[in-house]
């Protein structure tokens, strides 16, 4: 069976093995999400269907149908969050599609990306979330938004092993390349594009490895102390940072025994 894995979970090996396997080889529970996500879907959801429901026989929709298209999915939010989102969705409109000629046609909106990767005769499942494709001269764009109110971009070694993970599985899914990803904050409508290049391919497949050689030696997935220990969930169990660290808890899964193999 191939082991699933994800951009948050390559992030998470890349950033603290220790973590990793805490988290996602012994399964224990990390600190729950705080907030509500509820503007945050609404938002996704409406400009999936800015992009996926026009009917494209106009060059460009007017501002009604960023309306129509909110008040599709705000149903459930309060006065205010409705206030806010459609506030968000003009200034969205007013800044990345009114000027332009004609609003393009994306290759994808709002789904699912999977890719294969065989390292050291274990295959892995890779996959990632995405919010629009867009084609650009060259090759694709991956665009994500994102609804949180301060600007916080990824650390760069964590946006580069996104990319890599997103140029393996779209390159295996629409045989093009993936040429930039593109970070956009919706409330403050900034956009942060990053150029992909094979290197970034050649990084993931090199973290890959890594994490293949763990899972199959069980060697000790060493901590990587840093500034993210202060809001890590599995700081009391870790020795690089507690002089006396907790014993796991009981219900810890046990150590993975089985040894991964390809599918042949």
């Amino acid at each position: 069976m191939a082991y699933q894995l994800s951009a948050s979970k390559l992030q998470t090996y890349h950033r603290c093995p220790q973590s990793y396997y805490f988290r996602y080889e012994l399964g224990l529970k990390s600190a729950a999400f705080f907030g509500s996500a509820a503007l945050g879907t609404a938002l996704h959801q409406a400009l999936a269907q800015i992009y996926q429901d026009w009917s494209y026989t106009e060059p460009l929709p007017k501002i009604d149908w960023i309306r129509y298209c909110w008040h599709q999915h705000s149903g459930s939010l309060s006065p205010p969050q409705t206030a806010e989102g459609e506030e968000i969705l003009e200034n969205y409109y007013h800044k990345f599609i009114a000027d332009e000629p004609a609003l393009r046609r994306p290759l994808a909106v709002e789904g699912k990306i999977k890719g294969r990767l065989q390292v050291a005769n274990l295959e892995f499942a890779i996959s990632g979330r995405y919010d629009r494709i867009d084609y650009l001269e060259s090759g694709l764009e991956l665009i994500d938004y994102k609804s949180t109110k301060e600007v916080k971009l990824p650390l760069p070694d964590e946006i580069d092993l996104q990319i890599g993970l997103y140029y393996l599985a779209l390159e295996q899914r629409y045989k093009q390349s993936l040429q930039q990803m593109s970070l956009l904050y919706l409330r403050t409508g900034e956009k942060f594009s990053f150029d992909a290049t094979p290197k970034h391919k050649q990084l993931v497949e090199s973290t890959i490895g890594e994490l293949a050689f763990k899972l199959r030696t069980d060697e000790l997935w060493s901590a990587t102390p840093g500034e993210h220990c202060s809001s890590c969930t599995y700081s009391r169990y870790c020795a690089a940072i507690q002089e006396h660290p907790e014993p796991l808890p009981e219900n810890a899964k046990p150590p993975r025994r089985m040894q991964l193999s390809l599918n042949l």
